[in-house]
């Protein structure tokens, strides 16, 4: 068993846990502020130590995340015309920046999908299906825009 371990660590890998942030305070601007993935942002950015501020001009970073959707896509139907396959996707357009207007990182959009194949025989069953799915595309989307977010650093203004 620690030989396995010692091997995993030795390629890079590690376990989840806190990320080092290049910042200690953030202010997040959302287009939906009540929505689960903020939500999340905010535990998981308090679990790193990060501070979330009420008001823009009291942080380090402003997170901005102007637009959080998700979709549903046929991706394929059965000789009846009955749905076979979904396409779920869940898309955040994001951009972080300070109080002086330098980029921390640029405005940008991130997709997630996932492939559901659907039986219209377990309606219940697919339903909660695609909430659960929806529900994991959330939490990876949140876990990019943290490692998105210690990895960020300001880009210098261009001298006039």
């Amino acid at each position: 068993m620690l030989s396995v371990f010692m091997l995993l660590t030795a390629c890079g890998y590690h376990l989840r846990g806190e990320a080092i942030m290049p910042f200690k305070t953030i202010y997040i601007s959302a287009a939906n502020p009540g929505s689960a993935l903020i939500k999340e942002l905010r535990k998981s950015l308090k679990t790193n130590k990060i501070q979330v501020m009420e008001k823009p001009d009291k942080a380090e970073v402003i997170l901005n995340i102007p637009l959080e959707q998700q979709d549903k896509v046929i991706l394929s139907l059965d000789a009846t015309g009955l749905v076979n396959e979904y396409q779920l996707r869940y898309r955040v357009s994001l951009r972080a920046y300070d109080n002086q207007q330098r980029e921390w990182l640029p405005a940008s959009d991130l997709l997630l999908t996932r492939d559901l194949i659907y039986d219209n025989s377990q309606i219940l069953a697919m339903s909660s299906e695609e909430a659960l799915l929806y529900q994991n595309m959330r939490s990876d989307m949140a876990q990019q825009i943290l490692r998105r977010l210690s990895h960020a650093k300001p880009v210098a203004l261009p001298e006039k």
